[in-house]
């Protein structure tokens, strides 16, 4: 199996790529067209700023790479946020995949970023076989993605927001899997099982 992550001006890579070595996957990192559409699964990682990266991604044509591909694809934390219509970080138009505006956290009892472990409920998709509800997972993020029809996770920090979602072949989560312990394994694995 042939497990492509996107590469671009963005962190967290390595982490993604250790979990997948400790799951015995050997990923190639590309940023190449061709390498992305035949790679039999796609992670799209993140940690950054929206409108830097989607500016890298416009430069290079992986935007309209990444909405063109049809095997599964997962999301990571800013890669998430970059699946969506728009992100109020800089006011950035995104890829337009998730239905969904990315919005800040606003600041008051609860400090922002919210940056630790978090329990997500609402379960519903096959990402999330095995995994118990209210698990804790690792987040780092200053801004969320509204819950909605396709929320297929949520999260309470200061607002319930979307933990995971998805539209068709698009996986997203907002928490690290990669630093989310033996849950965040279980859900890397059940989506390189989907």
């Amino acid at each position: 199996m042939q497990i492509a992550i996107v590469k671009y001006n963005a962190g967290n890579v390595e982490s993604v790529k250790n979990a997948l070595n400790r799951l015995g996957i050997e990923p190639i990192l590309t940023d190449d067209a061709e390498t992305l559409k035949s790679a039999d699964k796609v992670i799209f990682p993140g940690v950054g700023e929206a409108s830097s990266a989607m500016k890298y991604l416009r430069q290079r044509n992986l935007d309209a790479v990444i909405k063109s591909l049809r095997q599964p694809v997962l999301g990571i934390c800013l890669g998430m946020q970059l699946l969506c219509e728009f992100s109020d970080e800089n006011d950035t138009k995104c890829l337009g995949i998730l239905p969904y505006h990315v919005r800040k956290f606003a600041s008051g009892e609860l400090k922002v970023p919210q940056m630790g472990w978090n329990n997500i409920f609402d379960l519903r998709s096959d990402l999330f076989a095995g995994v118990d509800e209210n698990s804790y997972v690792y987040f780092v993020h200053s801004f969320y993605v509204e819950a909605g029809n396709e929320t297929t996770a949520t999260c309470d920090y200061v607002v319930k927001f979307s933990a995971a979602a998805r539209h068709e072949n698009f996986y997203a989560v907002q928490f690290h899997v990669e630093k989310s312990g033996a849950a965040g394994a279980r859900i890397l694995e059940n989506f390189l099982n989907i």
